[in-house]
């Protein structure tokens, strides 16, 4: 009785440390969501220029670093060029294409009754956009020192990476510990690798089905539509509503019948459930072992903590928080129910190590850090 009373109790501080745990990570979301975006990020360049040494015989790892921060600065640069340039000429052709907006909320009032239906101007002036300037100034504002705060510490952080390992021999002094937490380190990192992967593979292929789909069609912006999808593919559930649906509805505005904005629809359903379905779950068999429900739980929990950062990280840091929880009894079980199949383990983790007489552990083992 006393056992099962310390189990009931230990669960009980779990979840109370859980919740504590995610307001504080809520109050401190302005320092920590920039943190953790530049770590994601310095996990996608160091995969990257893991990925160059292996290609590129005799490049030394610095060299890859480098190259790769290159293509990464090249690639982020060209980006933002042509969401800028494209994100103009979509805004005018919206405004063009008023006349027929004025016609899609004529029908949908009559539909439902309205005899005298409100036109475009009016809703807006309704709306009171000059009030809204502000707000959307501060928002911007908000982006842009949040992006160059991400970069600064994107900076900070590849610029320690060297000094990784001797942090953790620091850390971990008897060579089975650090055994241990490199197995788990390596265990997160390539995870979260595989994850960023798999979503970038499958956006890409999304990105340019959906384009041909919209090209065939003769959607405005086909290209910038493109872009949007991809970007938004790395939203679990919530991406693939939007890149399913709004791309339809402009359609709809665009052309004078709904056959275009029908057929698009389909195309692009049939796509997002052909990758969704087929694709992607064979792609996340070996990598990911997440429970479905969790996801979409994660996406709910971490989008309410850091707002779309949050959504765009909530796989990685679920998937992370599985693999340390699975590592101590007390939260190995709250492991066991975020996992899909109940076993948050890949392969067996080394076990932990007793405390011992210090060993000098090799410090070439721990290069890959």
């Amino acid at each position: 009785m006393i056992g099962g009373e310390s189990a009931v109790s230990r669960n009980a501080l779990v979840i109370i440390a859980v919740v504590i745990v995610g307001a504080a990570l809520h109050w401190m979301s302005a320092i920590l969501t920039p943190l953790a975006l530049a770590f994601f990020l310095m996990v996608m360049i160091d995969g990257f220029a893991r990925v160059l040494c292996q290609r590129i015989p005799g490049l030394k790892p610095r060299g890859a670093l480098v190259v790769a921060l290159l293509i990464s600065a090249v690639v982020l640069s060209v980006t933002v060029y042509a969401v800028a340039s494209n994100g103009a000429g979509f805004a005018a052709q919206l405004f063009a294409a008023a006349p027929r907006l004025n016609a899609v909320i004529a029908q949908v009032a009559s539909n439902f009754g309205v005899r005298v239906p409100p036109t475009l101007q009016e809703l807006i002036n309704q709306l009171n956009p000059i009030s809204y300037i502000g707000a959307v100034g501060a928002a911007l504002q908000g982006f842009a020192s949040g992006s160059v705060l991400v970069l600064v510490y994107l900076g900070f952080l590849l610029a320690s990476r060297a000094n990784f390992t001797k942090k953790a021999l620091a850390l971990f002094p008897h060579a089975s510990e650090f055994e241990h937490a490199k197995v788990l380190f390596t265990r997160v990192r390539d995870g979260i690798e595989s994850y960023l992967w798999i979503q970038a593979v499958t956006g890409v292929i999304i990105a340019v089905a959906s384009w041909v789909a919209m090209e065939v069609v003769g959607l405005h912006s086909a290209g910038f539509w493109a872009f949007l999808i991809f970007v938004v593919c790395f939203i679990p559930v919530l991406g693939g509503a939007v890149a399913g649906v709004m791309p339809a509805l402009f359609a709809l505005i665009q052309f004078d019948g709904w056959q275009q904005a029908l057929a698009l629809f389909i195309a692009l359903q049939s796509i997002l459930s052909f990758m969704g379905n087929v694709v992607q779950p064979r792609m996340q068999r070996d990598s990911l072992n997440i429970d479905f429900v969790v996801i979409l739980l994660s996406l709910a929990v971490w989008g309410a903590i850091w707002g779309i950062a949050g959504m765009f990280l909530s796989t990685p840091l679920t998937l992370t928080a599985i693999i340390l929880l699975a590592q101590f009894g007390g939260t190995r079980w709250i492991a066991v129910i975020l996992s899909a199949d109940g076993e948050p383990e890949p392969d067996p983790v080394l076990p932990r190590p007793r405390l011992a007489a210090p060993e000098s552990p090799a410090s070439q083992a721990v290069t890959d850090m």
